[in-house]
């Protein structure tokens, strides 16, 4: 049988099993009871009322977090002629079409992949290499577009990508425990407002079923969904 180690189980203790906190106070909580020696990512789960086997209930989309993410994120543009100036000059770490070969190769050192249209005949042919990492750029999620200057800031600013798993659950970080509580505050009420946002037509009863955030080690903290309905 699991068990949980000594500090997970001591963390624990200081929550209400049974309680659902406010947004503010469960942040505050999840600070309190993060013990690991590492900054830990702050994340949060949330159970909706969708049937993702249904293509017209399947949530998906994007956010810019407003405190950003806590993380540097390494960005590859693929584009030719005037875009591989505009892409450098909004801080991309990686840009060119010479890196389709290196990604051919097994080279993958970068956390966001962005394209402009005209490249996607290409990038498709990498679609199994890619695709299984998260990494094939994709129009709904700002990754495909001739407006790279802006895709590239988003993603170095705090854009991340969320999408419902087989389950009806979303799974999304919102910041770094050494963030200060209205950091995480913000970035919390940011995600929450997209997801609403993001209510498919099709969905029926309760679309938010149940919240919860933790760091990555720590023990989770139910959030009372009164608000979100």
């Amino acid at each position: 049988m699991k068990t949980h180690g000594k500090k997970f189980r001591a963390a624990s203790e200081r929550r209400d099993h049974a309680k659902a906190y406010e947004a503010k106070q469960a942040i505050a909580l999840v600070k309190d009871m993060a013990f690991a020696k590492f900054d830990e990512s702050v994340e949060v789960a949330i159970r909706l009322g969708v049937d993702p086997r249904h293509a017209d209930q399947v949530v998906r989309g994007t956010v810019v977090l407003p405190a950003g993410t806590g993380k540097t994120m390494r960005v590859l543009v693929i584009a030719t002629g005037a875009k591989v100036q505009e892409a450098q000059d909004a801080g991309a770490d990686f840009v060119g079409t010479e890196f389709l070969q290196k990604i051919k190769d097994g080279w993958l050192d970068f956390d966001v992949l962005i394209a402009t249209p005209d490249q996607m005949g290409q990038l498709g042919q990498l679609g199994r290499v890619l695709g299984p990492r998260g990494l094939m750029p994709n129009p709904k999620a700002g990754t495909v577009t001739f407006d790279v200057g802006k895709a590239v800031r988003e993603s170095k600013g705090g854009k991340i990508e969320f999408r419902v798993d087989k389950g009806g659950n979303v799974h999304a970080p919102i910041g770094k425990v050494s963030f200060t509580p209205d950091q995480l505050e913000t970035n919390f009420s940011a995600l929450m407002d997209t997801i609403v946002r993001a209510k498919p037509a099709a969905a029926k009863g309760v679309y938010i079923r149940n919240v919860a955030i933790s760091s990555s080690m720590g023990p989770g903290v139910t959030i009372d969904t009164t608000p979100f309905r």
